[in-house]
């Protein structure tokens, strides 16, 4: 029966396109799961007969040319840009001031995109002999958008992009084909992303947070430099969980080597929780029909009140900024949209009320500008326009390649002194001065430090 279904369903990647009205917002999937550069491509030859249509995206891995200023300027107006995350791919359309960033969070995202799309298009993988089609490498918003979509009326079509190249996860990442309303057959080459080299700076900062991870820990770290250092260094600990949105750099190894085993974790024991993957051809592999590895959508991963559950959480990730009062900026600069909140304000607050839990901040001391002067990433205050992505109420550990500002149990002026230990020695007397002119004008330097 479901045989037929799928057929009547099946169209081509240009009936697809034609299926966006004027005034539409189109979305579409996190990162691997996102609709392939062919079907937007279709979309975009439309443009001059479209007007007012949003295409909202999170993490585009693909070459879309919706992330290309150039390309994008004669459409505004017919077609426009409104990405939730920002990455590098994506990053020039803000800089240029073309793209409408739309505020998200990693656990309230579904939310805010089914709000909002009247077109939805995720790939997935063929159907199985039961009629199910598997969300493959990125679950995070797609399973909760569709189906509160639709079940509100929001959502007026949904497309299934099939991608036999996509592996099957699992995990609540299976959706049957009568959840979608089309479906186009388009082959396309997964992306792969290769490990990168941690430089010294990575290392010493990841010495200092691996001092803060201990055995038995649940562990959830973001993407970068840092986190691969502190993978690279995990050797010696043991019986380590992991909680995250994205299966971590070298899970395979780690699991290997019986460095993460989830024994401990109170859910989901033995296994590895994420919402989505991005990786080598190895992760792939390995991660694919692995029961030890299981998607959810993010609205369960991020859910705070569920973090929190998990005693010993120990969250990682890295900011662009951090301010004296401990305000934590991982988004951009002024108005500048660099990324965006992710998952970092959600395990921040789990991590924040588990038992024994630890948020971890991880940062640059500071930047070498074109000039060759340097800049501090710990500030007097942040730069007006700049977004606060974990208020100071949650800020906990935060480590440079100076050493650990615990903040938890701080005042204002006490933060302010722990952060200023760990800025670049060459920037801490400005800092000083300011903490002086800014919390206690009349005290004299030397009872500040």
């Amino acid at each position: 029966m479901w045989k037929k279904e799928y057929q009547a369903k099946l169209i081509s990647i240009q009936e697809a396109a034609q299926k966006v009205e004027s005034g539409d917002v189109v979305g579409t999937a996190l990162a691997i799961g996102s609709g392939s550069p062919d079907i937007f491509n279709a979309i975009l030859d439309r443009w001059q007969e479209l007007k007012g249509v949003k295409i909202l995206d999170t993490i585009g891995l693909y070459p879309f040319k919706f992330q290309d200023p150039e390309y994008m300027l004669p459409l505004d107006g017919h077609i426009n840009y409104m990405p939730g995350f920002s990455i590098a791919t994506g990053r020039r359309m803000n800089t240029t001031k073309q793209a409408e960033f739309y505020p998200v969070m990693s656990s309230d995202l579904a939310d805010k995109v089914w709000h909002r799309a009247d077109v939805f298009i995720t790939q997935v993988t063929p159907p199985n002999s039961a009629g199910y089609v598997n969300l493959g490498l990125t679950n995070f918003y797609t399973l909760d958008t569709i189906r509160k979509g639709r079940a509100s009326g929001k959502q007026r079509v949904t497309i299934g992009e099939v991608n036999d190249q996509m592996p099957v996860i699992y995990g609540n990442n299976w959706m049957h084909i009568s959840e979608f309303d089309y479906f186009v057959e388009n082959s396309t080459k997964i992306p792969t992303f290769g490990r990168g080299t941690p430089t010294e700076t990575d290392k010493a900062i990841a010495g200092y947070v691996l001092d803060l991870i201990e055995d038995g820990d649940t562990i959830q770290m973001g993407i970068g430099g840092i986190p691969e250092a502190v993978v690279c260094g995990l050797e010696g600990k043991k019986d380590l969980g992991v909680l995250t949105e994205m299966f971590p750099i070298g899970l395979p190894q780690l699991v290997a080597q019986g460095i993460v085993t989830n024994t401990r974790k109170p859910f989901h024991q033995g296994v590895t929780v994420a919402t989505f993957c991005m990786g080598d051809e190895e992760m792939y592999r390995y991660v694919e029909q692995n029961p030890a590895c299981e998607f959810y959508p993010s609205s369960y991963t991020n859910n705070p009140f569920f973090i929190a559950q998990h005693p010993n959480m120990v969250a990682m990730n890295m900011a662009l900024m951090v301010d004296l009062s401990g305000q934590i900026n991982s988004e951009g600069v002024g108005h500048t949209q660099i990324s965006g909140s992710g998952g970092q304000l959600d395990f921040m607050i789990g991590s924040f009320w588990s038992q024994g839990g630890k948020g971890i901040t991880l940062l640059y001391s500071a930047r070498k500008m074109k000039d060759g002067s340097l800049s501090s990433a710990i500030v007097p205050e942040l730069p007006i326009g700049s977004p606060v992505t974990v208020p100071r109420t949650y800020a906990q550990y935060v480590v440079t390649e100076y050493g650990v500002a615990n903040l938890r149990y701080k005042s204002r002026t006490e933060r302010a002194k722990e952060l200023i230990a760990v800025a670049h020695p060459d920037l801490r007397g400005e800092l000083y001065a300011s903490l002086k002119k800014n919390f206690f004008p009349f005290a004299s330097m030397a009872s500040i430090k």
